[in-house]
């Protein structure tokens, strides 16, 4: 039976398992080298500050995990979140993904953000239609914003409406302020 639960620092080496495939063998993500597992428990702990950061796992298997953070650092942008999940290699879908987002997607609503981001590099068919799923609408295209094996990529940024903007938003609160349930 699957399992969602908050991720830490102490499951480092196993996210970062799931994560080494994407920066090895795809330009999904744009990092050359898989961090070390230190930067990426400090990756984690850094973003549980304010965000969550869930995993899915099957008989003590992590299958999946999925986050949020910044989408920019201005002040300005303190609405805004940035998504990102990840599915372990032979765990694609098997819904994995899609339930990691609708919960995580919760949450975010919960802490009170307005504006949803994902970032994907194309082609990546699969994650489009993931966030098209979820009502992302595809807002910009970055012609050749990337590049990673020998290869220029494009970036579209798909945002997803949480609420409508109003004058003086109140600020979204850390998730752990939040009742969430997994």
């Amino acid at each position: 039976m699957r399992k969602f639960r908050l991720a830490g620092a102490g499951d480092a080496e196993e996210l970062l398992a799931i994560y080494a495939p994407y920066v090895e063998k795809t330009a999904v993500s744009f990092e050359f080298v898989p961090p070390t597992k230190e930067e990426f428990a400090g990756r984690i702990r850094s973003i549980m500050a304010f965000f969550p950061y869930i995993l899915c796992e099957e008989d003590g298997e992590i299958l999946g995990y999925a986050y949020a953070h910044r989408f920019h650092e201005r002040a300005g942008f303190n609405w805004d979140a940035e998504l990102s999940v990840y599915v372990k290699e032979g765990k694609n879908r098997k819904g994995i993904g899609y339930a990691l987002y609708e919960k995580l997607i919760d949450i975010l609503e919960k802490q009170g953000f307005y504006n949803l981001y994902a970032l994907i590099s194309v082609p990546n068919e699969p994650s489009v239609a993931l966030h098209s799923r979820f009502g992302f609408e595809t807002e910009a295209i970055h012609k050749d914003t990337g590049c990673k094996f020998g290869e220029w990529h494009d970036m579209i940024i798909m945002k997803k409406v949480l609420r409508k903007a109003e004058k003086d938003p109140t600020e979204p609160i850390p998730f752990y302020q939040t009742t969430f349930s997994l």
